[in-house]
């Protein structure tokens, strides 16, 4: 898919954010990674605290994905780091959405792939495996479901319902 600015998909798609099949996230996101546009499908996860569910998804074929995390907002430890980052990539994932931490700023910084964050944390998440993959999540004031669409750029984050056209 072409690159869209939200801003743009917003002023194009009124319609549809007045029915909600389009919704803005609040803008509560710090840029990270090397592109700044990215959009996809997405992917769910539900998790606090531990990333192993979020390690299983990223290590399947992203097909241009994008993997929405949410990690309840908690400030205590990152659920993303360099390795993960850079998993992303080789897998092919568009973009990682993480409502939480990430760290190996610069590592994730380096890789070719969208990554939006609540801010970086040096602590590593535990490795229990509790949490839930696929499933309707709210985040930034929005509930997000598996198989939506995400459009991110520097002006912030987009969800559709559908894949939107130009």
């Amino acid at each position: 898919m072409a690159a869209m600015a939200t801003a743009e998909a917003c002023d194009s798609n009124a319609a549809l954010l007045v029915s909600g099949d389009l919704r803005v996230l609040q803008p509560i996101f710090q840029i990270y990674g090397q592109p700044r546009v990215f959009s996809g499908p997405i992917v769910t996860v539900k998790v606090f605290e531990d990333n192993v569910f979020v390690r299983e998804l990223l290590e399947t074929r992203g097909e241009g994905r994008v993997l929405v995390i949410d990690g309840g907002g908690s400030m205590r430890c990152a659920l993303v780091g360099g390795n993960l980052g850079q998993l992303a990539q080789n897998m092919g994932w568009s973009g990682i959405v993480v409502n939480g931490c990430i760290r190996d700023v610069d590592e994730i910084n380096a890789c070719d792939v969208g990554v939006r964050a609540l801010a970086s944390n040096p602590l590593k998440s535990n490795k229990k495996g509790i949490g839930e993959k696929h499933v309707p999540v709210y985040i930034a004031g929005t509930f997000i479901h598996d198989g939506e669409w995400l459009y991110a750029d520097s002006d912030g984050i987009l969800v559709s319902k559908s894949e939107l056209s130009i």
